[in-house]
Parts: C-alpha cells; structure tokens; sequence
C-alpha cells in the first residue's frame, strides 16, 4: 500500500470571469522512503495540488477527487479537526519562500517550539532541548543562541533550514518540499538538497521534491511525475525518463538543459501555458508541439501506459522509438 494514493484530482478556482481549472485531474503516489519528483513550468498546477491535499487552499477553491488517501486514511472524509491532527505532523510541507511563511514578529525559536507544543504537546524543557537538537539537525550554527533570532535577521538559506526543521519537528511520514531552493545561491541549494536526502534516508520519510529544474530531478529523485496545465502528462522513473521521453513536453524540457545543448543557442519552447480562456479542444500542449497534427488540436488524448511507465500523448510510442523528428 502506497503511503500517499491520489486520484484524478481537480482543483478549480471562482474567479469574477468564471472557474479556472489549475489542476485537472491529476494522479499521484509515493511510497514510504521514495523520492518523488514533481516538474513542469509555472501554472502547471504543481504547487496547487499539493496545497490542495494539505488543505491550504482559499474558500475560492473546488477540490474534487476520485480518492485522496494517505496511509491508507480517507482524507477528504476526515473532519478539520481529525485532519489538522495529520498535518504537520504525519503529513509536512516547506514552502518556497522562507521568509514569507515565517512569522517576522516571533523568534524561529517561539514557533519551531510552538509546533512542538500543539502537535506533541511537549513541556517547555522538551521543547526547547528539541528545538536545539533540530537547528542542529538542520546545520544552523550555535543553534541554542539561534532560537532567540527573528527570522529577519538571518539570511535566506538559514530561514529555509529553519522551514525543514519545523517540517520535520514532529517526525513526518511524508515530507512536500515546494521549490526548497528558489532564490539562493548555488552553493547553498546544493547543500539543501544534500540535507533533504539524508533526512529522507534517516526517518524513511516519502518525499515529494516540487520542482522546476530538470538538473536537481537528476540528482535526487527515483521517480519522476511532469505536469503540464494542470494535467500529469508523463510519469516515469528518473533513468528511462531522461534515455527516453514519452511526451514531446519532456522532451522539449531535457533539450533545453545547457549539457544538451547542440549549439550556442539554446533551444526553447514557443507560446506560453495555456490560461482560463484559451485552452485547446484537444491536447493542452498542441499549440506548443513541434508534432502536433489536427487529431491533436481536436481530440484529448488519455494517458498510455507501458512497461516504462505513462505518458499522456497519441503518439508515445512513435516518440519513443524515434520516429517523430
């Protein structure tokens, strides 16, 4: 049994022009100690699908799925109360912007311990020697001196390690890290990534990796999942996915990578995703395709799959034998 089990959701938001569909119908799993790679563009619908199995998406939004379960629990039949109960506590996430999601007017150390407080309900004592022990965990320097710190006052890359220590404060089975190095130096996103994978290996903890660099997913993951729109289109494991693409969105991905490169310039996708009013009446990605035909432009096409994995396109195999070019 998976740990985390999602199928066909679709998240829709009301908005003064009618409903936008951010994510439409996509499936997900992740398994117990496995590192699971989301990818795709802005607007592909990653983000919002996991603030939707969180339950942190406004009042605006319709969450529909066939089943959202974790650990075998019915979570879209929980009440609040039961499921605030699994989140941040089985169930984790750190967001991509450090320093908007921690509290400016209270030391990292009040509400790394005021996690500990509500979900473990530890005692002061407990509380504050566990907050050192995960400043620690986490590489923060002088972690005991740290606690007294506002989040101001520290840079980017150590508010983010303040972010993975509250997420794994209460020792999750699950941990969602939201684009986890957007917007710090090289060097520091190394070293982030380095610490997600041991603590992933350390506590067994599934990970799901929300990205958009094709060179991180390389480096970590097992399994990759490409959402495009709002829609999965390709999921396969990192080795065959990077050997052979199914979906030609993949493919135009890897072709941009700087260590694929032909030339001096870099390939590129035309036009941009697809918004609220000109989504195609077929494929999603047939305005953008180099191999798109009228069959596309009309017809949806349903996921394939295959002894690799799945890829939701007419022409999979066609694609994967080489014979579109």
């Amino acid at each position: 049994m998976s740990l985390l089990q999602i199928r066909n959701l679709t998240v829709e938001f009301a908005t003064a022009s009618g409903k936008f569909r951010a994510v439409d119908g996509v499936d997900l799993s992740v398994d117990r100690g496995e590192l699971l790679a989301v990818v795709g563009e802005s607007g592909s619908g990653k983000s919002v699908s996991m603030l939707a199995l969180m339950g942190l998406l406004p009042w605006t939004a319709t969450i529909t799925a066939d089943e959202m379960r974790f650990e075998g629990v019915d979570l879209a039949g929980l009440s609040a109360r039961d499921r605030r109960k699994i989140i941040g506590k089985e169930m984790a996430m750190i967001f991509q912007e450090p320093m908007s999601s921690l509290n400016p007017c209270f030391t990292v150390g009040f509400q790394i311990k005021e996690a500990l407080r509500i979900h473990l309900g530890m005692n002061r004592k407990d509380r504050h020697q566990r907050a050192i022990e995960l400043f620690d965990q986490v590489g923060i320097p002088a972690p005991e001196s740290r606690l007294n710190t506002f989040p101001h006052q520290m840079s980017g890359g150590m508010n983010q390690r303040v972010m993975i220590a509250m997420a794994i404060a209460c020792k999750p089975k699950l941990l969602i890290a939201d684009e986890p190095t957007t917007a710090l130096d090289v060097t520091i996103q190394a070293q982030i990534l380095d610490l997600l994978v041991r603590l992933r290996d350390e506590h067994d903890m599934g990970l799901v990796l929300i990205t958009h660099d094709m060179g991180v997913v390389a480096e970590t993951a097992e399994r990759v999942q490409v959402q495009y729109a709002g829609q999965k289109v390709e999921e396969q494991t990192v080795r065959d996915l990077f050997r052979t693409p199914r979906h030609p969105y993949t493919s135009a991905l890897l072709s941009a990578l700087p260590e694929r490169a032909t030339s001096k310039i870099l390939p590129t996708i035309p036009g941009v995703v697809p918004g609220q009013f000109d989504r195609p009446a077929g494929c999603l990605f047939s305005p953008r395709c180099r191999f798109a035909d009228a069959t596309c432009a009309e017809i949806p096409p349903t996921p394939h799959a295959d002894a690799f994995g799945k890829a939701r396109c007419h022409y999979v195999e066609k694609i994967a034998a080489g014979e579109l070019a």
